[in-house]
């Protein structure tokens, strides 16, 4: 083959012409690097204006008409996604949602887009109409994971390594760059945090037996801080299930005792105990603004006064920083001018530099602790904000914990000196964190059932599984009796079999004594098993 550049002047005929055809080459590749880069820049400076730049606007939004970098909702369609995120807001995995979604025969993402004119789709539904109705995983996964439905531009998910590569390996969500407060959320940002959390955990909401698990992705052990799970407590049917499920420590449940204990929980007793605290604090924040001082004081009180001497601090470093320019601008002056030799400005100007560094340093350290501080005041208003709206709660389900709680600590079972069992629980609310340990006195097992009247004597007892007939007395008195007869039956069983084996013996004809010692053998070890 001969190839022929007339522009550039190459044939592969002409061997001296062909000598510098490498370094056309390169210097060709070197100018696309460059445009590669100019490009890339520019796209860069545009994303961190925050403007969208992709071809069509995502699922739930449409482009603005007056500036096609901008997103406006689109209210056709905004209403599916507001549902998708209340659905994992309840605590509803993917699976579910898809299923929730498809029976209500909602278009989905792909031929919504071809059915406002965007391009590339329609080979997805062509031979089966049906497949515009039909959700998959990962369309409900999308929705939930992108930051665009909070209001944020999210962008550089999937990066190629140069300009020569086609391949472009995917980002994980926290790798990705986001631009905040881009355009009008769909979804507040605090409920996309939570959804991203509940799909982080990992999470099983139904076992076999039907129990709802709410506390699933937010229940963990206070000392190895695994997930507790819930699981079967091992007895007898109870009127209610939530009465046979415990949580225990999955850790335990993996290695046994040599990497953790059981902390073993009663479901019914979390479930109380959850349930008041959150009661406790609405019915405070409504009625008795004294108690919601006190507490804002405790939990701000250590912070308010490092916050002070932070602030003092914070000015203190300003001000160093300010006389350091001024240190700097006079050195420069006085190098200038001739003052101080050239070694001199060095040497001051290098002390200078370190110094302005390390304060550069402390003060962005202090900026931050302050910047939390507030945070965390601001935290507790908008917390006893959020809690005066479940006053006289009266049932916990997914949706009320994964709104106000980040996690449920539970510790081991101890024994207390006058024999008592004490638990106690650490729960960290949303904005504010910990506030207070619970200490609860696990409830027995048997204490879920209804009081019962013996089937002998007829006195009322608490019965320990739901098939007991007879009160603790009677059933000693009924298991001692069952107990001498079974043994009886025993006794009277291996007499008869003694009698029926000596008659047998007795039917046998012996050999005849000339049948010398072969006959006494045979005797003899007749006589053996009949005495054995």
């Amino acid at each position: 083959m001969r190839y022929i550049a007339v522009n550039d002047g190459v044939d592969t005929l002409n061997k001296s012409a062909m000598d510098i055809t490498p370094f056309r080459n390169i210097l060709n590749e070197m100018y696309s690097a460059d445009v590669s880069v100019k490009i890339k820049s520019a796209y860069r400076a545009r994303f961190q204006q925050g403007k969208f730049m992709g071809t069509y606007a995502p699922y739930g939004y449409i482009k603005d008409p007056a500036d096609h970098n901008h997103l406006l909702i689109d209210d056709k369609v905004a209403h599916v996604v507001r549902e998708i995120f209340d659905l994992a807001l309840a605590g509803n995995g993917i699976a579910k949602i898809r299923k929730h979604i498809n029976k209500q025969h909602i278009l989905r993402p792909a031929a919504y887009a071809a059915e406002q004119g965007a391009a590339g789709y329609e080979r997805y539904f062509e031979g089966n109409e049906e497949n515009r109705y039909i959700w998959s995983e990962n369309s409900v996964r999308g929705i939930l994971r992108s930051p665009i439905y909070a209001g944020n531009l999210a962008g550089y998910k999937r990066i190629a390594a140069n300009m020569k590569s086609k391949k472009r390996p995917s980002k994980l969500p926290e790798e990705w760059e986001v631009i905040p407060d881009t355009h009008e959320g769909i979804v507040t940002q605090e409920e996309f945090d939570t959804v991203q959390q509940l799909m982080t955990s990992r999470r099983r909401e139904q076992n076999a037996g039907g129990f709802e698990n709410i506390f699933a992705g937010v229940i963990k052990c206070a000392d190895c801080g695994y997930a507790l799970r819930a699981m079967s407590a091992n007895r007898r049917k109870r009127p209610d299930i939530i009465d046979c499920v415990q949580y225990t420590c999955n850790n335990y449940g993996r290695y046994g005792n040599v990497m953790c204990t059981a902390h073993a929980i009663e479901a019914r007793d979390l479930f109380n105990a959850v349930l008041a605290d959150i009661n406790r604090f609405a019915d405070m924040a409504v009625n008795d603004e004294r108690a919601v001082r006190a507490i804002e004081k405790r939990l701000t009180e250590t912070d308010q006064s490092k916050a002070k001497a932070m602030e003092k601090e914070q000015k203190k470093l300003n001000k160093r920083l300010a006389e350091l320019d001024r240190l700097f601008s006079s050195l420069y002056e006085d190098k200038v001018m001739e003052r101080i030799t050239e070694r001199n400005f060095e040497m001051m100007s290098g002390k200078y530099q370190k110094e302005q560094l390390e304060i550069e340093a402390r003060l962005k350290e202090v900026t931050e602790t302050l910047n939390e501080s507030y945070e965390k005041s601001q935290g507790i208003r908008d917390f006893l904000s959020l809690i005066r709206n479940y006053q006289g709660l009266k049932e916990l389900d997914a949706t009320v914990v994964n709104a106000l709680i980040d996690r449920i600590l539970v510790s081991e079972r101890e024994k207390m000196a006058d024999g008592t069992i004490r638990q106690e629980i650490k729960i960290y609310y949303k904005f504010i964190g910990f506030v207070g340990e619970l200490h609860i006195t696990p409830t027995k097992r048997w204490t879920a059932l209804p009081a019962k009247h013996c089937t002998v004597c007829g006195i009322e007892y608490v019965p320990g599984s739901g098939i007991s007939k007879y009160c603790p007395a009677c059933a000693k008195k009924i298991q001692r009796e069952k107990s001498n007869e079974c043994k009886r039956r025993s006794r009277e069983q291996k007499r008869m079999a003694c009698i029926e084996l000596s008659a047998k013996n007795d039917r046998l004809i012996w050999p005849s004594e000339k049948g010398g010692s072969s006959a006494r053998a045979t005797r003899t070890r007749w006589s053996m098993f009949t005495v054995m």
